[in-house]
């Protein structure tokens, strides 16, 4: 089925959603960047300001890190490589929501205890707009007259 041209996007709606992903994309991999520096940087702080769930390891603080650095790298390309916008922020979003199900496990379970409850809810907002990301992006290349690597938006 295809659009009629009233349901077809502007061009200028077509560019504001590119921007939006494109902010998107370079926020979540400087934070994504910025948790894997601090995890491998200081274990320990890490795990006294952000993650005190339990017992502290810094080895598997540091393995996490490896995950949030992966993530940032693929987040860096999709920003160059548009054929990867979708794939990265559809598997950043479930990872965050997977995440997010995790800390509402352990909600009550950090010390001290209102930790648990910013972690979650806070990595649940990063969830939604990550879902909110992805679907633009979806939505963009659809529509996009442009080659899939081409890095403008």
């Amino acid at each position: 089925m295809h659009a009629t041209a009233a349901s077809r996007p502007t061009a200028a709606k077509l560019r504001v959603q590119s921007r939006t992903v494109l902010v998107g994309l370079v926020a979540f991999a400087a934070v994504e960047a910025a948790l894997a520096i601090f995890m491998v940087a200081a274990p320990h702080a890490f795990y006294t300001a952000i993650g005190p769930f339990g017992a502290q390891n810094d080895h598997y603080v540091r393995d996490v890190s490896t995950y949030n650095a992966a993530l940032a790298a693929g987040l860096l390309i999709a920003i160059r490589h548009a054929s990867w916008r979708v794939p990265m922020l559809a598997i950043l979003t479930v990872q965050f929501a997977l995440h997010s199900i995790n800390h509402l496990i352990d909600i009550s379970s950090a010390d001290p205890a209102w930790i648990g409850y910013f972690d979650f809810f806070a990595l649940a907002a990063a969830t939604v707009q990550l879902a909110g990301l992805t679907w633009l992006a979806i939505g963009r290349a659809r529509t996009s007259p442009t080659s899939p690597d081409e890095g403008g938006p």
